[in-house]
């Protein structure tokens, strides 16, 4: 994939993050505001609401996205730090992209493993 386009799912991720960072924060830490609309329980963190959420199919996947759009924007990020003050050659670029790729399938690998399994 070309830098532009590498760089356009970066800032497409932000934006993704916002949005579900978002929703993750408005269900988790303004119950009180969801419950005066009527929108959600009294308590998140209640064993009922967790156990609600998790037999739910779209919340174990929009942890999943989240940690998806995450990893991809913080070790892409990372990437460009990294490549900059090094000014690395080509083959130390392809070396720390294919480390931080490892690194990244790793950790989704191990955080879909964590959202599917409770």
């Amino acid at each position: 994939m070309t830098e532009a386009r590498l760089w356009l799912l970066h800032l497409l991720a932000g934006a993704a993050l916002l949005v579900l960072l978002g929703a993750h924060l408005v269900v988790m830490h303004l119950p009180r505001v969801l419950a005066a609309l009527g929108a959600g329980p009294a308590d998140p963190l209640t064993f009922a609401s967790v156990a609600e959420r998790a037999a739910s199919p779209a919340w174990p996947l929009l942890y999943l996205l989240l940690l998806f759009v995450a990893l991809y924007h913080g070790l892409y990020g990372l990437r460009g730090i990294v490549l900059e003050l090094t000014g690395a050659a080509r083959k130390a670029k392809v070396l720390v992209s294919t480390v931080l790729i490892i690194l990244g399938a790793a950790a989704l690998f191990y955080g879909a493993l964590v959202v599917f399994r409770f």
